[in-house]
């Protein structure tokens, strides 16, 4: 495991951050889904990448396109919140960021939510996202955050059975355990920022319908298997989910994936988000990116 200090600047900036998720979290009107989507939408989409709505091909959701693009390299992304909150439109301005970086296109899937939708629902659309892609694209890897890189984890896994190709995985701030039984969820659950662990349960819940909570589908933790592509996590040393990636990254080493483990400190869930505020952001984002250029350039595995 890598830690990553955090810089001078940062300190103050992560301070003032927490302020205004306070702020916002207890003043914000709405339906549930509109405000998540509008707290996400504030990430803003780099410049010079082009976004573009689609329905069914590769699957729902919305096209990020730099310039530059590298042939024949593609990104699935994955999104979060908790797998019945978040759309893939606001996700644009993380997934931009991915996709200028990387100089590659990234597409942001629609994933149907919960509790309308419950496992396997999204894990099966993503799948079949991620084998279209793979058919389109000489090497695609797929992004995920909090919840989304659970899912990823999940898809990349099921997809690699079927024998799709993925050349790599990047999750930041995955939830792996919906059974929430990592030693950071009772630890550090009163200086978590962004995420309350009664609203993890209900969120695992819904999604869960009538699965056991350590059901592998929903759960990559309890069986992560030697079928991982080189992988890369990033996580914030102030979060409940803390342990989900720490736990996750030991297991898929012991099954034999390369796998590298960065912890932020000082940072908060999905802080990569929050790219115009934090150096340490755009510096994950940029380590994002480096890992998935190795691994696109290394043999296929």
């Amino acid at each position: 495991m890598a830690l990553i200090p955090i810089d001078d600047h940062d300190i103050a900036a992560a301070r003032a951050l927490r302020v205004e998720f306070a702020r916002f979290w207890s003043t914000a009107e709405g339906e549930p889904r509109d405000v998540y989507d509008r707290f996400i939408g504030a990430t803003p989409v780099a410049p010079g990448v082009a976004t573009r709505e689609v329905e069914e091909d590769p699957g729902p959701g919305w096209w990020c396109e730099p310039p530059g693009v590298v042939a024949g390299r593609a990104i699935l992304f994955i999104h979060g919140g908790g797998y019945g909150l978040g759309h893939a439109g606001p996700y644009v301005g993380l997934a931009s960021q991915i996709a200028v970086r990387a100089r590659a296109p990234v597409f942001a899937l629609e994933y149907p939510l919960a509790p309308e939708h419950k496992l396997p629902a999204a894990l099966n659309l993503a799948v079949a996202t991620l084998a279209r892609l793979a058919s389109l694209f000489a090497s695609v890897a797929v992004v995920g955050d909090s919840a989304g890189g659970g899912l990823s984890f999940a898809t990349v896994l099921e997809a690699r059975r079927r024998g799709v190709p993925v050349s790599a995985v990047v999750a930041f701030s995955p939830w792996t355990d919906l059974g929430l039984s990592g030693a950071s969820v009772r630890e550090l659950a009163v200086g978590d920022p962004l995420l309350a662990v009664d609203y993890l349960r209900s969120s695992a819940a819904a999604y869960l319908g009538s699965a056991p909570v350590t059901d592998p589908r929903a759960s990559p933790l309890f069986e992560v298997g030697p079928r991982l592509p080189p992988t890369l996590i990033q996580v914030g040393s102030d979060e409940v989910l803390r342990d989900d990636s720490r736990r996750f990254a030991e297991a898929a080493s012991g099954a034999g994936t390369e796998v590298v483990l960065e912890e932020w400190q000082g940072m908060h869930h999905v802080f990569q988000l929050n790219v115009r505020e934090l150096g340490s952001a755009r510096r994950a984002l940029d380590n994002a990116a480096a890992f998935l250029e190795r691994t696109w350039t290394a043999p296929a595995r």
